[in-house]
């Protein structure tokens, strides 16, 4: 995810990079002939990381570009989501982190730190006075428990404690 105009504008200059490599790899005829999977292979990866940029690139240009008079609607799809919908609400209303920081009281090096480390450290109350902050509404949100996933991870809880009780019996 692009974060800030730095970041933009060294992905606009790795997709120049990558579109001239690209253009190289096509025009190697002799690569192709000689192992035409490494060819394609090598070809397709660069493609795989044209395309992201691309996709992050016309995101971050809705964005900054998004007409404020209007709601903007971000996905978040699932709650891992959510710390790059706030970063997306601060750049889509125009706030720098310093600007948002004022309006919560707080040092901006709080927020730059948040946000790069995408609000791992956040508490529950930060993530709700910001997403206040932002005018962040969530309009519908669907939980869905896995039951299957949480035996499998009781099951594997289970086991670590069992494999640390070994340990911890071996070394007395």
């Amino acid at each position: 995810m692009i974060k800030d105009e730095l970041q933009y504008e060294v992905s606009k200059e790795w997709v120049e990079k990558f579109n001239k490599t690209v253009a190289a790899m096509e025009r190697d005829e002799e690569a192709k002939r000689k192992d035409f999977l490494k060819w394609d292979a090598g070809r397709g990866a660069i493609q795989c990381h044209l395309d992201q940029l691309h996709e992050e690139i016309a995101e971050y240009e809705r964005l900054i570009n998004c007409d404020k008079s209007e709601p903007i609607e971000i996905v978040v799809e699932n709650l891992n989501k959510l710390p790059d919908a706030l970063i997306k609400a601060r750049i889509a209303a125009k706030m720098s982190e310093k600007e948002l920081a004022e309006m919560l009281e707080i040092d901006e090096q709080q927020i730059k730190e948040h946000e790069a480390k995408n609000y791992r450290y956040a508490s529950f109350i930060e993530l709700l006075d910001i997403s206040f902050a932002l005018g962040v509404e969530f309009k519908m949100a669907v939980v869905q428990v896995d039951f299957e996933q949480i035996e499998e991870l009781k099951e594997s809880a289970k086991k670590w404690h069992e494999q640390r009780i070994k340990r911890a019996s071996k070394v007395s």
